[in-house]
Parts: structure tokens; sequence; C-alpha cells
């Protein structure tokens, strides 16, 4: 599970119908503090997300896959919570 910042939306007219009614977001990866990690993918997104929501994703096929009750989906990644907060020790 990682964190990562909603950057938008995607809309697509033509997708595979385990899509339908769904939306695909396009998210950044956060370090905790907020600063970017790595590039940015697509998760289906499970709790109504938005832009600029922080967000937690599970970057994880099978997982996904278990959401939408489909083992054969062409899914990799779920937004599957908004984060309120992140408290992280220093030194820790």
């Amino acid at each position: 599970m990682i964190i990562a910042r909603v950057l938008g939306s995607v809309v697509s007219t033509v997708h595979h119908p385990i899509y339908d009614g769904r939306k695909l977001m396009v998210v950044q990866p956060e370090m905790p503090d907020g600063k970017p990690e790595g590039d940015s993918l697509l998760a289906l997104d499970f709790i109504h997300a938005g832009p600029g929501d922080r967000v937690l994703v599970i970057v994880e096929g099978s997982s996904t896959r278990t959401l939408v009750e489909d083992e054969n989906a062409p899914v990799h990644a779920s937004i599957v919570g908004v984060i309120d907060e992140v408290d992280v020790k220093e030194g820790v």
C-alpha cells in the first residue's frame, strides 16, 4: 500500500467492461512528508476521491481484482482510502 495524491481522472469511451460505472484516477505516489516519489500511475477509485485528495492506494493486481470480484480483470491498483493525516515521529 502506498500514499499518493490524486492528480485527476481518465475518461475513456472505449474500455474493458470492468470499468463501467467506475472512475479511473491518475495518482502520484508521495513520501509521508508529501514530496512526490516515483512515477504517476492509474488506480481504480472505490471511495469517490477527487483531484488533490491524499489517498491510500493498493498497488497489487490480485487485491484489486478481489474488490471488483473478477479474477481476470485487467486492473493493477485501487484507491481504498482518503488520508486525513500522516503522523511520523522523527528519528524512527
